[in-house]
């Protein structure tokens, strides 16, 4: 039964596994950058997306949704899809972060968290159905 559990839900275990250490890339580049250097809140922000997006692809594309081929026409389909999906997840971020750290005066690493839970969403939702699709 618990075979069977896992067999069934094994991309959204993936996903979970992968998307904490997508998380980690993207919360230490964060924090990196905004705390150790001394980046601005936003570049911060942004510089940490590119980070976690890249980092992202390769472990969805290969070890979530299993798409290993990387023949031209499927990579023209997936790399703008993935990207445009977290292009508009990225600015969710970016305005999330900006209201609760610039405008606000919250905690960044706090916020940073909240925020990572609304895309964590949005992005699995976006790669299941639309992006790596079993052909």
């Amino acid at each position: 039964m618990i075979k069977a559990l896992l067999i069934r839900y094994k991309s959204f275990i993936m996903y979970a596994v992968f998307g904490v250490f997508t998380t980690l890339v993207n919360m230490l580049s964060y924090y990196l950058c905004f705390n150790t250097i001394g980046i601005s809140n936003v570049p911060s922000t942004i510089i940490a997306w590119i980070l976690a997006v890249v980092f992202a692809f390769i472990t969805n594309k290969l070890w979530v949704f299993e798409s290993k081929s990387f023949d031209s026409k499927i990579l023209k389909r997936e790399i703008p899809a993935f990207f445009g999906a977290r292009i508009v997840t990225g600015i969710l971020d970016v305005v999330i972060m900006y209201i609760a750290v610039d405008v606000m005066f919250w905690n960044s690493t706090v916020w940073k968290m909240i925020s990572n839970i609304f895309i964590i969403i949005i992005n699995y939702i976006a790669s299941k159905l639309i992006i790596f699709q079993k052909g």
